[in-house]
Formats: C-alpha cells, structure tokens, sequence
C-alpha cells in the first residue's frame, strides 16, 4: 500500500517557509514590546516621583506609577502584536472585549469596586501605612494598603484583610492621624469628700508622668452628680498618640490616683446593694397603707400573722402530730 506523503511535505515547507519570512516581523515585535517594557519602567518611576512631590504622598505616587506601566505594557503589547501578524488589528481586541464586558463586569464587579477604592484610598490619603486605625470591630496598624485590600495588624498579633470598599465607604477612625492625643478618666468620689482636695491630687498625679504633655495642660472637672459618688473627669494630652503610649500612661496615672486619694482619706465608692427578705406572713400583707419593705419598724410590737399563714401553720402541726392508730 503506497501512502502520498506529499501533500503533507508541502504543507509543512510552506508552513516553514511563511515561518522564516515572519522572523523579521517577530523579531522587530520582540524590540518593540521589550522598548515599550523599559518605557513603561521609566514611566513608572517619572510618574512616582511627581505626585511624591506635589501631593507629598509614596503611596498615590507608587499607585499611579504601577498604572502607568500597566497602561504602558498594554499599549506595548498590542503595538508588537500588529507588527508580528500585519492582518491583526487592535480594534479587533476592543470589539471582543466590548461584547463581553457585560459578563466580565457581572464576574469581576466586586474586584473592580475594590481596585477603584483602592486606588482613591492611595490618592485621596485619609491614612497612611504606619497609621493606628479602628474600623468597626477591628482595631490595629496598617500594614500595607493594595489595590484590593488593606492589611491591618492587631495588637494582639493577628493580621485583619479588609477590602477597600468597606474601607471607602464606612467611618473609620485614625488614632494617629495628629501628633497628639487626649486621654480621659472619670474618678468618683464620695459625696461627703472635698472635691476641691480631690481634684488637686489627681492633677498633682497626673502632672507627674513625664509622658503628659505640659501644653495644652491637664485639667479636672466635674462632670456629674452621680447616685452614689461625684463624677471628676480627667484630661491630659500625649505624645506620640499610639495605643502603647496610650495605655501606659493611663495605667501609671490610674494607679498613683488610687494609691494618692487613699492617702488622703477619700472614697472611691462603688455600689451596694441590700436584699431584704420579706415572709408575706403579715396581717398588715396587701395593705398598701400599712405594708412596708424589709423588717419591721422599731416599735418592739410584731404584727399578728395573717389568716394564710395560720392555715399553713395549721396544716404543718397536723402533719407534724403522730397518728395515735399507729
């Protein structure tokens, strides 16, 4: 059986022979899209270093920068390919991309909304890397801020991913967004204590600490008349405002207030409560006039039992006596 072979040779020498004659075609391509590659890097790093220095931010300039070169690398792309294939048109890539956007939009929507925040979050700079954020159950330092997400570091040792939309669109409170803080207490004293003494030792302790700041200067007010104690609030300010400043300071302040008002013989009072039991076995029971809380007042004379509580006393002899068949 003799096979023909030759329909097949002369496909592949006319393959290899096209092959050759686009050497050159694809030879230029890979300079162009490797020109355009540099180019994109150079622009990349011109593009950083303006917006670094009009808008005085690293991180927009680095975003801006990162679209750029991808602007740029795109660009170069499509210029090499139309130099490798003469017949390869980049409306062609636009029209495909046009009747499919609305599937990719559908799929990709979450993604583009977190690129977009992102990207206004790195322009638009309501923190920084570095910066002590809280947003709602979350609490930490920023680490890195992407186009995605955000990555915050709890002060317990945990990383937190947080998209950027939630980011962009809800409160977020910076702790360190100024150079200072201020910190506050309530103290309760009794009401039989001087205030005027109890606002002096607080100020005394609070001036104390080398970590408050001397301007603006501490002050004590009272802010309450409670229903056991009188509510004294305390203000001072600190420097740097981060949450290990923070709670340092408040923990030394707090325990020298203690150890200083004790001193001094005035009261932190906390609240008491006193139960008082009541039998229900009284004759005056029901009588609003006459029924009180708790036990009976000093007059020496206790109340006759009611008719109730004879019954029970009642039932509970009979119970108690011995059968005499037994």
């Amino acid at each position: 059986m003799n096979i023909d072979l030759s329909p097949a040779l002369q496909r592949i020498h006319s393959l290899t022979r096209g092959f050759i004659a686009s050497l050159p075609n694809l030879f230029l391509a890979v300079i162009v899209f490797v020109m355009f590659l540099l180019g994109a890097i150079l622009i990349k790093k011109v593009v950083a270093k303006i917006v670094q220095r009009r808008a005085r931010t690293w991180t927009g300039g680095l975003a801006l920068g990162r679209i750029s070169q991808g602007v740029v690398i795109l660009l170069g792309l499509l210029v090499a390919l139309s130099v490798a294939s003469p017949t390869f048109k980049p409306a062609d890539v636009v029209q495909l991309l046009g009747i499919g956007s609305v599937a990719i939009g559908f799929a990709f929507r979450d993604i583009f909304q977190n690129f977009l925040a992102g990207i206004l979050l790195l322009l638009t700079r309501p923190f920084r890397i570095g910066d002590q954020i809280v947003m709602g159950n979350f609490e930490g330092t920023v680490e890195d801020i992407q186009t995605r997400a955000t990555f915050i570091r709890t002060y317990d040792g945990r990383r937190v991913v947080i998209p950027n939309t939630n980011l962009f669109t809800n409160s977020v409170t910076v702790n360190t967004a100024f150079d200072k803080r201020r910190v506050e207490y309530d103290f309760g004293i009794g009401y039989s204590d001087d205030i005027e003494s109890a606002k002096s030792i607080i100020l005394e302790c609070i001036r104390s600490q080398d970590e408050v700041l001397q301007d603006p200067p501490p002050d004590v007010i009272v802010v309450a008349l409670g229903t056991y104690n009188v509510n004294i609030r305390a203000r001072w300010w600190i420097q740097p405002p981060k949450r290990s400043e923070f709670s340092e300071t408040r923990d030394k302040i707090l325990a020298d207030v203690k150890r200083r008002l004790f001193e001094n013989g005035i009261d932190l009072p906390f609240p008491i409560q006193h139960i008082l039991f009541h039998d229900q076995t009284e004759e005056t029971d029901g009588d609003r006039l006459q029924q009180r809380e708790g036990w009976p007042a000093g007059t020496g004379k206790i109340p006759k039992p009611s008719r109730i509580a004879d019954s029970i006393l009642l039932a509970g002899a009979r119970e108690a006596k011995p059968d005499p068949r037994s």
